[in-house]
């Protein structure tokens, strides 16, 4: 079922559920029952409705090239998101399927910082558009081996090894966003000392720290 669909769906069977109880079960005129269950359709298909990418976003303070590029790299990214998480709960060996799992939550971690901030997107460009998806891969091709009549035990091994590894990788490209925000509060700060020293002065200097001496 497509995505973008569903709620119609959801919010077409209740407000039909809806429209058939009030009719066969009160006493109300089919005209107000029609009202009624038209009204609950539009709520829910409202409500239901799936959240879209950057929402809430202020478009003109950021750009509209940084989001549209932030945007595609999401949009080309997530399906291969979605076959990692899917792939992490087939998984019969529990711990391979942990890690499989660690790196699908640090993927959601990494698009929830990119929407967040849209202008780091090109710190984990590479990671969106390369490493994702060949993790995704690696994972379903994990499953896969272990359905075979006769598993190949060197080819689990491998693919297991690179799982771990991937996981170095999906770390870092993680720590770079925060990084990155990090820079930006070391700026922030630049700027608002400056800001403060212009118009208040500077801070005094910090008094020294008395130590007590021990008494013999």
């Amino acid at each position: 079922m497509a995505g973008s669909d569903w709620n119609w769906l959801v919010a077409g069977i209740v407000s039909a559920l809806v429209l058939v109880g009030l009719t066969a079960f009160t006493q109300f005129p089919f005209i107000v029952s029609l009202i009624i269950a038209v009204l609950v359709f539009a709520g829910l298909v409202f409500l239901l409705a799936p959240r879209r990418l950057f929402e809430g976003i202020n478009v003109k303070a950021l750009g509209s090239g940084q989001m549209a590029f932030a945007r595609d790299l999401l949009t080309q990214a997530a399906p291969f998101a979605e076959r990692l998480r899917a792939a992490s709960g087939k998984i019969e060996d529990k711990a391979v399927g942990a890690k499989v799992k660690t790196l699908a939550d640090i993927a959601a971690d990494v698009f929830a910082k990119v929407e967040a901030n849209p202008a780091n997107a090109g710190n984990v460009r590479r990671f969106l558009t390369y490493y994702l998806p060949r993790a995704a891969e690696i994972a379903e091709a994990y499953r896969a081996l272990e359905k075979s009549a006769v598993p190949d035990t060197a080819r689990l091994a491998a693919a297991g090894e690179m799982i771990d590894r991937l996981d170095g990788a999906f770390t870092r490209y993680a720590a770079s966003l925060q990084d990155a925000d990090l820079d930006k509060l070391d700026i922030e700060l630049k700027l608002l000392k400056s800001s403060l020293d212009e118009d208040i002065g500077p801070a005094p200097p910090a008094a020294p720290i008395e130590t007590k001496r021990g008494t013999s």
